[in-house]
Order: C-alpha cells, then structure tokens, then sequence
C-alpha cells in the first residue's frame, strides 16, 4: 500500500481573469474547486493510474468535511484525524497575466494531534511506501519529517520526502528512496545564484551524501534529472505542450515515478513517468486523467524513434 501524509490540506479556489487589477472589483471567466495538498495530489494521480493510495493527514471544521467528501468521491481511501478548532484552509489559485495564489493558514496542530498521526503509521507493514509531502503549518516542527522516519526506522519502508528547505535537510541522514527539489528549490537550498547542467549533478550528489538514496530534479517545461542509488544519471526531456496550471505537476511527478518504478522496475522509466504524469498536469487544469498521461507518455516514445 501507498500512504500519502499531508499536514496541511487544502481546497483550492482556482480561478482565471482576463487581468488581476489591484483595488478593483475582479470578475472571473472560470471557477473550479480542486481538493489540495501535495500529498492528496500524489494520491489523486495515483487513482487516476489506478494504483490505490490512503490519504493521511488532518482535516477541520465544514471545509474539511467537504474536502473529506470530496477526496473520496473520488476514489480515494482516507484515514484522517479530525482537529476540534479551526477549519481547513482555502487556498486561491488565480491565472491571469501570471499565476498568482494567497494560502490560508489552516487549523492549530498540537502534539497530541501528531501523537495520533504517530499512532497510524505504526500499523504500516514491511514494503509499504510512505509519501510525506508539502510545507508545514507554522507550529508544527521542522524535524516532523524526520520525526516520522525514524519512528519508522525498522519497518522496511521505503519514504519519499517532497519537501524543501529546513524540513528536507533534516530528513536526509533518515535515507529516504526518493527527493524531488526543483530546479530553484535547489538554488535556494545550496544558495546559488545559477544552476548549470552539471551543478544539477554536484547538487544531486551532494544530497546522496547526505542521505537521499534518489535524487530527481524537476526543471518546469525542461523535464527532469535523476540522479540514482545506483549511481546513474538520467535527463529525461517534457514532452511539448501548452502549460495551463503548475499546480499539482510536481506531486504528479513524484505519482508517476511510483507508478513507473511498481510497474517497470527500472530508474530510467519511472523517471519517464514521472515526466509524463507531470507534463500532464501541467497542460490541464487540476490533475490529469490516464487517458492524457498516456497520450504523453506516447509522445515522449515516439521523441525516442
């Protein structure tokens, strides 16, 4: 089984704009609702894919009820722990000129709360994959990732950490399977002011010796590079499209990675998946369907002949 973490959900409020004008009155051309966080975005792609997945995580007040519903409407298990105060946040997604968002801040988790997060993922069973994902509410703190890891230490489960910043590198001497900074989290994380081909390895390389077993870094519309356990290195191009929304591509990313390494067994065409479902997303509002990774996927084959 698939386990997704995520502390902080969200439903997102994706709207788009002919223009964003500030101090005016602002009329939107589309709406949508999409049930957010990274790990749920991992867990949703997932389903798509048709690999199931249980969404951990907290949830609160009316918001999160809907989120609760909506995310298994979907097809998605879910073994959330209820918060008594606060609601689950709002997120607003805006695409105008440029993507522009204002996140919520979301309920007060306390240590008792996570005590209770504790409690669950004791019962994961040897071979299980643990995604713990997205940034952290404020007061929760920034060891929780490897908090969590170490609580795991001797279950034989490989954990893939999507997070950047403080979080990241405290997870690191934990070994999880597999990081995904991005190209500009990378930048930020080693305080460079450019990143070329080669730096990506350097980086890469660098976080293998502190600990991550498999390195993938993202790079937007360019595709994505992973530097493996095994000591290989894989750059892998995006196919070619019309990028709609970035939110939830790089949670797809990381989905099809999974998806292509429980299926292929091989680096090279998890990471191609990774690709695919990716680009997918990117070129579609919300998270893609199979359909449309696979047309992808197809794309990025027929680059190879």
């Amino acid at each position: 089984m698939i386990y997704t973490v995520t502390l902080n959900p969200s439903i997102d409020y994706v709207i788009t704009l002919d223009a964003l004008c500030k101090g005016a009155i602002n009329r939107t051309k589309e709406e949508d609702i999409i049930y957010g966080g990274k790990g749920i975005n991992v867990s949703m792609m997932l389903a798509h894919l048709g690999i199931p997945s249980t969404a951990l995580g907290f949830f609160a007040g009316f918001t999160g009820e809907a989120l609760k519903k909506g995310i298994e409407q979907q097809g998605i298990m879910t073994d959330f722990i209820p918060i008594e105060d606060g609601f689950t946040r709002i997120n607003v997604k805006i695409h105008a000129q440029e993507e522009s968002e204002i996140n919520g801040q979301g309920p007060l988790i306390t240590s008792a709360h996570l005590h209770q997060l504790y409690a669950k993922l004791e019962l994961l069973q040897p071979n299980d994959i643990l995604v713990l994902s997205g940034n952290l509410p404020k007061q929760v703190p920034a060891n929780i990732y490897a908090v969590l890891m170490e609580k795991l230490h001797d279950k034989q489960i490989d954990v893939v950490v999507d997070a950047f910043g403080e979080p990241l590198r405290q997870a690191l001497p934990q070994h999880p399977f597999l990081i995904k900074p991005n190209h500009h989290e990378l930048q930020e994380l080693f305080q460079l002011a450019d990143l070329q081909e080669q730096d990506l390895v350097t980086c890469a390389r660098q976080l293998q010796m502190e600990g991550a077993r498999n390195v993938i870094i993202s790079m937007a519309d360019k595709g994505a590079m992973l530097v493996s356990e095994t000591n290989e290195v894989y750059r892998i191009a995006s196919p070619k499209g019309k990028v709609v929304s970035s939110v939830g591509a790089g949670d797809s990313m990381v989905a099809g990675f999974l998806y292509g390494w429980l299926k292929e067994k091989t680096y090279e065409k998890a990471l191609r998946w990774g690709v695919a479902c990716g680009s997918a997303s990117a070129f579609c509002k919300g998270i893609a369907q199979r359909a449309f990774v696979m047309e992808q996927y197809q794309k990025m084959e027929d680059d190879l002949l």
